[in-house]
């Protein structure tokens, strides 16, 4: 017998609703037309150079063009559909093959504007197509620690910037939701910004006084050393959660085509 959807668990409804509305923000390719906003020339070559301690490259946006060194195809998925690299399944080598990407626009367009146009380029030149799915995932919830956040409001309204160093990184400007994006990928699982703070902060952490005495010859524990240092440089804390998390499920994908 056939259950109808208004008797099904709620728990089955609320995932399906969910499924349905990521399902709309995040259109695969096939899904695209020609309206869709699209670089003016776009040039994909390997990586001329790594770059020293960033792990997703280095993007700069200007206000006719997107210029990308030693960036991954992940990192391009994650900045185009706001997702972190564990949403994203694929082959190996969307997270192993490094590239340099410029593209260039026909005129000055906003920063948002340029990410629906990264998506037809993933989808024209790495004929890129997904399909969302949802599934349960080890995560964490970024929180805040019983004696709160030590963080100070950013000095000017600017873009988000978090640059890495050697021994940790400087946040400008950055939203909690957007650090949880960036620690994502060392903790290897999806955070979740549950702090309840809005708004934008400054803040740095060095790692160096939470590494364990023989971190010269033995290699840390990379998220114990984050744990540590994020609650006692920020006041912030991660709890290890089991969550159903919305992830891209890749069906297709390219090297990239010749520019």
């Amino acid at each position: 017998m056939r259950t109808s959807w208004y008797r099904a668990p709620r728990r089955t409804v609320l995932q399906t609703i969910a499924l349905i509305w990521f399902a709309a923000l995040t259109l695969s390719s096939a899904s695209q037309t020609p309206a869709q906003p699209t670089f003016a020339v776009a040039v994909i070559r390997p990586s001329a150079a790594p770059m020293p301690f960033v792990h997703d490259g280095k993007t700069d946006l200007e206000p006719d063009a997107l210029r990308m060194q030693d960036v991954t195809v992940a990192t391009c998925i994650k900045w185009a559909y706001h997702v972190q690299d564990s949403q994203i399944v694929g082959p190996g080598w969307i997270r192993s093959d490094h590239f340099d990407i410029t593209a260039k626009t026909d005129g000055p367009v906003s920063a948002e504007l340029m990410k629906p146009m990264m998506k037809n380029l993933l989808a024209e030149r790495f004929h890129l197509s997904f399909t969302p799915e949802s599934r349960q995932l080890k995560a964490y919830a970024l929180v805040r620690t019983r004696g709160g956040a030590k963080l100070k409001p950013a000095t000017a309204d600017a873009d988000s910037k978090i640059q890495n160093s050697a021994t940790g990184f400087i946040a400008r400007s950055t939203t909690l939701k957007e650090f949880a994006d960036y620690i994502a990928d060392p903790m290897q699982s999806p955070v979740v910004d549950e702090t309840g703070l809005a708004g934008k902060y400054d803040f740095s952490v060095d790692f160096t006084p939470y590494l364990p005495p023989d971190a010269d010859t033995v290699r840390p524990n990379v998220i114990s050393v984050m744990m540590t240092a994020l609650e006692g440089e920020l006041g912030l804390k991660l709890e290890p959660r089991k969550l159903s998390v919305n992830v891209l499920v890749i069906s297709h994908i390219e090297k990239p085509s010749a520019n």
